[in-house]
């Protein structure tokens, strides 16, 4: 269950009545201006390690996919191995050394792991499912950027059970879609001397431009967590990630590679047993299924009939203690893939389009669609996404149709310009949006450095309101650096603004946020690896129509940390306020008077490392609330009995005392996930809430015969 509690996603609440209007007062901005001041100062440097290609081999040996390294090819191939520490001593040589080799034939690109360990018996290996939480066992990972653009690439990820992880990375690295599942399989050994991996990538999994001679980016992570070092052949700097392309060394020796489908079918039959409450029992089921066509190597039409969405897992339950609009994330296949195609710059809290507008009704049960084009990919230095579908009629919703065009123009070395145009078309009536970003990024800023700012601006249009359009728009900067991290950012949304396929947070407002933090890293106290100290962070809203406060939410942090081992706490100090200007219910008979509150938090977060067999959280949060006081508790524990069991149990708990009523919320959740092996998995999640009084359970299994073909077992309640 997930509330609006912990410190990026809290909404604002007040006590003490105070005058807004010196809360922007020019000291600040003169320590904004200071702090920039500093930024710029830094100075950066390069990682790059040699050698800084590597060359992949020809081969017409057959590959047998096994994880043992032991055809004639492999030794053949010529090998890297000169990888650098990023984490615990930058700069370091890794002390677990890595080999990597690439071969290729026809079809597929192999790529070839020998990682040493002089402790194997003591490997981090807990995962074993797809789409693995990789971030706490030992692992390789491996991004690909087939474009040679600097900007895109493909992520790759095994563990030692050779559980597999992908991801689509986009704007160099800025923008990371894990929900992409790639067609491509690894296989792993254990040895004496640790463990060794064997990647296959078809060449019909990547989209590449047609090169007889092509030069591809490639880098390689390796981490191994039980010592917590994290190993980097390229871009090994703590400024910088695995995910930044642009840092990449390349891979060289390809040659007449091609893909070897143009066409492919991905049909899907669904059939099961619907046992409504006081209903007869009943048959279920559905056909459907998806035509991609390869218009170009690495531009892709879809047509898609009837959308399977039934495999879904359910959404987990919120009980909102806010008077603002709650997000749920898309976990619809169908719109997961090539979502990145469509992100506009005006952030996650008013975007112009969010795909679970479409086929989901407002209380989230699904609506039937029809069908629908789709054309995804890139074109020279173009990245365009095109989009329409037709939904059903449904009780009192009309048939409609949703369509989203997005251009983005790669310009300068990492920075692109880009628009967007959305409309939902009913019978009589008619909604569109529409508008235009620039981002400025630079991931070498003053050597190693990454900076990026820009803006957006979108407006909308309604057939059938009064005022029939409304702008809003969003202007940012952002130094997202190890030791000094600082953004900043102005969004304004007028009352009129209504994108009604998009997604609004709150409407008719101004924000101001800025958030500074200090990250060193002191090396005479042995068990903490990074201080992480947060002088302030704050988002500011006032009314747009009026220019009063809206609300506010406000951080210090005198204290925080991560260890060595892994261990992360945080001590802040809050200060909030909330504007009402009507009567605000907020539980059951427990109404808010108009007012302005305002209010101090306190606030304890401790996370253990998760990469051992039993971790977990706690969360306190204490002060006032409104008028009156809430206290929240919130705890997590799992227990990862061996690689093929995981059980979780979280509870959470807000005590709120208000002149105008008690109520204590509670919320529980529970989750099983197993895996028989890399390709046979599942889970069984269960959740309740005493808003809400019901138990829902999500039951899935998903066994994967060969890659890129899924068979799913289910049982979900409705709505997703």
């Amino acid at each position: 269950m997930q509330r609006q509690i912990k410190s990026s996603k809290r909404e604002l609440h007040g006590k003490m009545k105070k005058s807004n209007s010196t809360f922007l007062n020019p000291v600040f901005s003169k320590n904004i201006f200071f702090i920039l001041i500093i930024l710029f100062s830094i100075q950066g440097f390069s990682q790059k390690s040699i050698p800084d290609s590597l060359v992949a081999f020809y081969t017409t040996e057959p590959i047998r996919l096994d994880g043992k390294l032991d055809e004639a090819a492999w030794k053949k191939a010529t090998p890297i191995s000169n990888f650098t520490q990023r984490e615990l001593h930058e700069g370091d040589t890794a002390t677990q050394p890595t080999k990597i080799a690439v071969l290729f034939d026809d079809k597929n690109l192999y790529i070839g792991a020998w990682c040493y360990d002089d402790e194997p018996n003591r490997l981090t290996a807990n995962k074993m499912q797809r789409d693995f939480s990789y971030w706490t066992d030992d692992d390789l990972e491996i991004i690909i950027d087939t474009y040679g653009d600097k900007r895109n690439g493909y992520l790759f990820v095994t563990n030692p059970n050779a559980a597999r992880a992908d991801a689509m990375v986009s704007r160099n690295g800025n923008s990371i879609n894990r929900d992409w599942d790639g067609v491509w399989n690894v296989k792993v050994q254990k040895t004496s001397f640790g463990w060794t991996a064997e990647f296959e990538i078809p060449f019909s999994t990547l989209k590449f431009r047609k090169n007889a001679k092509p030069r591809w980016g490639i880098n390689f992570e390796r981490n191994v967590r039980r010592i917590r070092e994290q190993n980097l052949w390229q871009g090994w700097s703590r400024d910088a990630r695995l995910e930044q392309v642009s840092r990449a060394g390349t891979l060289v020796g390809l040659k007449n590679i091609n893909k070897t489908s143009l066409l492919e079918l991905k049909p899907y039959a669904i059939g099961g047993i619907e046992m409504p409450l006081n209903e007869k029992t009943r048959f279920t089921g559905n056909l459907g299924g998806d035509l991609n066509f390869l218009i170009t190597p690495t531009l892709k039409l879809n047509i898609t009939v009837n959308p399977d969405f039934a495999q879904v897992e359910s959404d987990r339950m919120q009980v909102n203690l806010t008077r603002f609009s709650l997000y749920y994330p898309e976990k619809r296949e169908f719109f997961l893939e090539g979502k990145d195609y469509f992100n506009f710059g005006l952030g996650r809290s008013m975007q112009p389009f969010y795909s679970r507008r479409i086929g989901l009704a407002p209380d989230r049960h699904i609506i039937p669609i029809y069908g629908g084009v789709r054309l995804m990919g890139k074109a020279g230095n173009t990245n365009l996404g095109v989009m329409s579908l037709q939904t059903a009629s449904k009780d009192t919703l009309p048939t409609t149709n949703y369509s989203v065009v997005r251009w983005k123009q790669d310009i300068l070395k990492e920075s692109s310009v880009g628009i967007i145009a959305v409309s939902k078309i009913e019978p009589g009536r008619q909604n569109y949006t529409y508008g235009a970003d620039f981002t400025y990024y630079n991931s070498h800023f003053r050597g190693d450095k990454n900076i990026s700012f820009g803006g957006a601006i979108s407006q909308s249009y309604t057939s059938d309101f009064d005022k029939k359009t409304g702008v809003a728009s969003r202007i940012f900067v952002d130094y997202p650096n190890d030791f000094i991290d600082f953004s900043a950012i102005w969004d304004r949304a007028e009352t009129g603004f209504n994108p009604e396929v998009g997604f609004m947070r709150r409407r008719n407002y101004q924000m101001f946020n800025a958030d500074f933090r200090i990250k060193p890293r002191i090396k005479k106290i042995g068990f903490i690896r990074q201080f992480i100290f947060k002088p302030f962070d704050f988002n500011y809203y006032i009314y747009d129509d009026t220019h009063k406060l809206q609300s506010l939410w406000s951080e210090f942090r005198p204290l925080g940390f991560v260890t060595k081992s892994g261990e992360v706490f945080e001590f802040n100090i809050q200060r909030k306020a909330e504007n009402l200007l009507e009567d605000f219910e907020i539980h059951d008979g427990v109404v808010i008077p108009t007012g302005e509150y305002w209010y101090t938090d306190w606030e304890l977060q401790l996370e253990t490392f998760e990469g051992r067999k039993v971790y977990g959280s706690v969360f306190f949060n204490w002060g006032g609330f409104f008028n009156g006081t809430r206290n929240v508790y919130e705890g997590q524990l799992t227990w990862q009995t061996n690689r093929f069991i995981k059980f979780s149990a979280s509870y959470a708990q807000n005590d709120i005392r208000l002149p105008e009523g008690d109520f204590v919320v509670h919320e529980v959740g529970g989750r099983a996930d197993f895996a028989i092996n890399p390709d046979l998995f599942g889970s069984l999640y269960g959740q309740w809430n005493n808003e809400d009084n019901v138990i829902l359970f999500n039951f899935r299994v998903n066994w994967i015969p060969t890659p890129g073909t899924n068979f799913y077992l289910f049982r979900r309640q409705p709505g997703i």
